[in-house]
C-alpha cells in the first residue's frame, strides 16, 4: 500500500465526518501535518513511519470530534467510536432486514399489504428502540467495569481498521443511464395507453386493440407515477450537472421515488395494474396469485427505499 493511499483514507474517514464547508481545508491541513511529521522522523522507510504516524494520531472519529461542537460523552470517548459504528451497522443492516421479513411473512399470511406496512413500521420504531436501548446499556456497564479494573484505554487502533475509500460518485454514464430508463418508463406508460399495442379477439372474429395496463389507471394513479418519473429524469440530469449526488439533490430523488413506487406498490396490491380485457385474452401467457401481486409490491417498495438510501449515501461521501 503506498503512503498516499494510507493518509488519504485516513484524511477521508476524518473530513466526512465534518460540515461540508470544513472539509477541504481540513483535509489539506491534515495532509500536511501527516507529511510533516513523517518526513521529521527520518525514517529510512516512509511506510513505517507513516503507519506510527497515523496510529499516534488515533481512531479518525475522535480525532474527527476535534473540530466540532459534539463530544464524545455519550458513553465514553474510548468506546463511544465502537459504539457508533456498531450502532450503525446494526440500524442499517439488521434492523431493515428483520422488518422486511416480518412484512413479507405478514403479507404471505394474511394478505393484506397495508396492514402488513402498519405492522412493519410498528416493528421497525419499537425494534429499533429496543437495539438501542440494549446496546447503550451493555456500552454502559462496559464502561463501568473496565474502570473498576483501572483499564481505560480502549482497544488499539490502527491505520489496518481504515475501510477503503470508495469512489465519489461523478454522476456521468450511471446518472445518463438512469435517466434514459426513467424516460423510457415514462414513454413507455404513455405509448401503451395511446397506441393500444395488444390486439385481441372481438365480437364476430374481428379483432380489437386494448391497453396492456387497466385504462382506471388513467382517472387517477399513473398521474403521481408519471410526475414520479418526470422527476426521476430532471433529478439524474441535475446529478450529471452536479458531478455527483448531494443532500439536495437526494432529497428531490426520495420525493421523487416516493410519487413512483408508493403509488406503483399500491396499484400492484389492489392488482389493478393489467387490463382485465388483456388478461382475460392473455389467460393462457399469464397466470397471477394474490401472494405474487402483493410480493411484487414489496419488491417496489424495497427497490425505492434502496435508491433513496443510497443517494442520501452518496451525498454524504
Amino acid at each position: 500500500m503506498s503512503t498516499s493511499v494510507l493518509t488519504e483514507r485516513y484524511v477521508h474517514e476524518v473530513v466526512r465526518r465534518l460540515p461540508a464547508e470544513q472539509r477541504d481545508d481540513i483535509a489539506e491541513e491534515l495532509r500536511t501535518t501527516i507529511a510533516d511529521t513523517v518526513e521529521g522522523r527520518g525514517s529510512a522507510d516512509p511506510r513505517v513511519a507513516e503507519r506510527e504516524v497515523l496510529s499516534e494520531l488515533g481512531d479518525p472519529v475522535r480525532y474527527a470530534a476535534r473540530y466540532t461542537d459534539r463530544p464524545l460523552a455519550l458513553i465514553g470517548p474510548d468506546l463511544y467510536p465502537t459504539y457508533i459504528r456498531l450502532l450503525v451497522t446494526l440500524l442499517c443492516t439488521l434492523l431493515p432486514a428483520v422488518t422486511f421479513g416480518l412484512v413479507v411473512l405478514d403479507v404471505l399470511d394474511d394478505d393484506n399489504l397495508g396492514s402488513a406496512i402498519g405492522s412493519g413500521i410498528g416493528t421497525l420504531f419499537t425494534l429499533g428502540c429496543q437495539m438501542i436501548a440494549v446496546l447503550t446499556v451493555v456500552f454502559g456497564v462496559m464502561e463501568r467495569v473496565r474502570h473498576r479494573k483501572g483499564v481505560v484505554d480502549a482497544a488499539t487502533w490502527t491505520p489496518d481498521d481504515l475501510p477503503e475509500v470508495r469512489q465519489p460518485d461523478k454522476g456521468g454514464v450511471a446518472a445518463c443511464a438512469a435517466a434514459v430508463w426513467y424516460g423510457l418508463l415514462f414513454g413507455l406508460l404513455i405509448w401503451q395507453h395511446t397506441a393500444e399495442p395488444y390486439r385481441a379477439d372481438g365480437a364476430g372474429g374481428d379483432t380489437k386493440r386494448i391497453e396492456v395496463l387497466d385504462p382506471g389507471l388513467w382517472s387517477g394513479w399513473v398521474w403521481p407515477m408519471l410526475a414520479g418519473l418526470a422527476g426521476l429524469v430532471v433529478v439524474q440530469l441535475a446529478r450529471v450537472a452536479a458531478r455527483g449526488w448531494t443532500v439536495p439533490l437526494a432529497a428531490g430523488n426520495a420525493v421523487a421515488q416516493a410519487m413512483f413506487t408508493l403509488p406503483l406498490a399500491w396499484v400492484f396490491n389492489e392488482k389493478s395494474v393489467f387490463n382485465p380485457d388483456f388478461l382475460a385474452d392473455a389467460d393462457t401467457l399469464w397466470s397471477s396469485t394474490d401472494q405474487a401481486y402483493a410480493g411484487t409490491a414489496l419488491i417496489v417498495l424495497a427497490l425505492g427505499v434502496s435508491a433513496v438510501f443510497k443517494s442520501f449515501r452518496a451525498a454524504r461521501g
